[in-house]
């Protein structure tokens, strides 16, 4: 006869019945005290409802606290440097790119002269020929308004009137 399996008796075994093919417990219950999860989220005191749904919810109180004056008034000065900062930081970007309002409209001259446009020549190369030193944004925006033109495309030989400078 070959022995297959062999079963020894145990304290925590002297409740199951022995079997030959049984198999062996992994672990003993003695061992198992209690579960490692974590303790109820809602006061020990309070039983878990159950509304419409099903869902389980707390019967414990959920006040909203009402948020203190000086609490508001912090975060709306903190909003109001902010917002400032970024204006001084936008501003002092367009002076350094040279696109600022009010020096960049001083900065197209004032002088106006009739100018004719070369073969080849676009708006753009037109102002930058009459005012080198000017933003050519603006001196096209003016050669545009002054000459009531409605699309870039130019003609050679065409008369314009620009500000020169």
């Amino acid at each position: 006869m070959t022995i297959i399996h062999t079963v020894s008796r145990r304290t925590s075994d002297a409740r199951r019945p022995i079997s030959p093919l049984a198999p062996e417990p992994r672990y003993d219950r003695e061992r198992v005290v209690r579960s490692r999860r974590p303790g109820p989220a809602r006061p020990a005191d309070l039983r878990t409802r159950y509304r419409g749904t099903g869902v389980a919810m707390s019967s414990a109180p959920h006040r909203r606290r009402p948020v203190p004056l000086v609490t508001t008034l912090g975060l709306a000065l903190l909003a109001g440097v902010i917002t400032l900062w970024l204006g001084l930081v936008a501003n002092l970007g367009e002076v350094a790119n040279g696109d600022s309002g009010n020096s960049a409209a001083a900065a197209v001259p004032d002088r106006l002269a009739v100018v004719r446009v070369e073969p080849g020549e676009s708006l753009q190369d037109v102002a930058h020929r009459v005012a080198p030193d000017a933003p050519t944004r603006q001196v096209t925006e003016r050669i545009r308004e002054l000459n009531d033109l409605n699309s870039p495309a130019l003609s050679a030989g065409q008369t314009l009137i620009a500000p020169v400078g």
